[in-house]
């Protein structure tokens, strides 16, 4: 599998380069041939079921397949790989500006940045990976359209009219090479934490989703992840149309505020992305009310970035005295 980095956002000249975007998805493993992952997988269907949910932060070791997860989702999804951010990318590239190609040739075309891209794209997400590494710069212009929903570009020789400009933030990270600013750690709305199998048999299984996706792509296999693809992207839909039907029981929004207080959490952005994650969970489940498992299931998603830590931008570790405290406020 390739990384992120290996893989071109465009040509020389800034385009799309669309056929090596076409031979990257080939490469990714079909979403149902994924071993494990579950609590990632989880939280980017949440996420896109309940897009007001905001972004998911996956945090792990590398080589432990945050990045062919977030592709094989947005494939599965849309058939093409999310919009990619390059740690490296300038603003031009971020923000728009115009096409080299065509200014070379006298002629001002205007290119749309990868935050309009994102915006505009069928799945609605932009993908970082390394996002803890990203210059200062760019983490400010992004958190301005997160926060607002504006794409707003006043620069020297280009001016465009404020646009809207939502999307879902995907960020993957090895907490290992660095921390995360606080301002932009609060603007995921779900954190997955990836480990590394330790069983052999799981880590048997993996190599053999591998190795059979590389050297048989057409076998009966591969054919039938990709049916359950399908099946998955409708349910998916399905969910996501009738996400906000879904009713809360009684007593659950309030459960929701006690977890926040036990938690001490600060504004109240954590309750409404834990009431809305376990919203989505039970539109996902076909349920028709959100009852207290719901809310049970996206706790540590929804909670394990907001307490407060005296190290700003690292997460301390979730144990079972979180999973008691939320028990003990869930049961009332």
């Amino acid at each position: 599998m390739s990384d992120p980095e290996d893989t071109p956002d465009g040509t020389p000249d800034g385009t799309p380069d669309r056929d090596t975007d076409r031979d990257t998805a080939a490469a990714v493993l079909p979403y149902a041939m994924i071993v494990g992952q579950d609590e990632l997988k989880s939280a980017l269907e949440i996420a896109y079921v309940g897009d007001a949910i905001g972004g998911v932060l996956a945090t792990g070791q590398r080589g432990t397949a945050k990045t062919t997860t977030v592709r094989a989702f947005t494939l599965m999804l849309t058939g093409r790989l999310p919009v990619t951010l390059p740690i490296g990318a300038t603003d031009d590239r971020v923000l728009g500006g115009w096409r080299i190609d065509k200014l070379m040739a006298g002629e001002a075309t205007p290119q749309d940045g990868l935050l309009r891209e994102a915006a505009s794209g069928p799945a609605g997400i932009l993908y970082i990976d390394e996002v803890n590494l990203l210059d200062d710069y760019l983490v400010n212009i992004i958190l301005d359209v997160v926060s607002t929903g504006i794409l707003n570009v006043q620069r020297d020789n280009l001016a465009k009219e404020a646009v809207e400009a939502r999307f879902t933030l995907v960020g993957t990270m090895n907490p290992d090479e660095g921390a995360l600013r606080p301002q932009l750690l609060d603007r995921f709305g779900l954190v997955a934490e990836v480990r590394p199998e330790d069983d052999a048999e799981r880590r048997a299984q993996i190599m053999q989703a591998v190795l059979t996706f590389q050297d048989k792509p057409d076998s009966p296999v591969v054919a039938e992840a990709k049916r359950a693809d399908e099946r998955r992207r409708a349910e998916l839909e399905e969910a996501k149309e009738r996400v906000r039907k879904v009713g809360f029981a009684d007593g659950v929004l309030t459960a929701c505020a006690r977890l926040a207080n036990a938690f001490g959490l600060a504004g109240h952005r954590g309750e409404l992305v834990l009431a809305r994650a376990a919203r989505a969970r039970a539109a996902i489940e076909g349920t028709a009310w959100v009852g207290p498992e719901h809310v049970r299931f996206v706790a540590r998603s929804a909670l394990v970035h907001r307490r407060a830590s005296g190290d700003p931008g690292r997460m301390p570790e979730w144990g079972p005295e979180d999973d008691r405290t939320v028990a003990e406020q869930l049961e009332g």
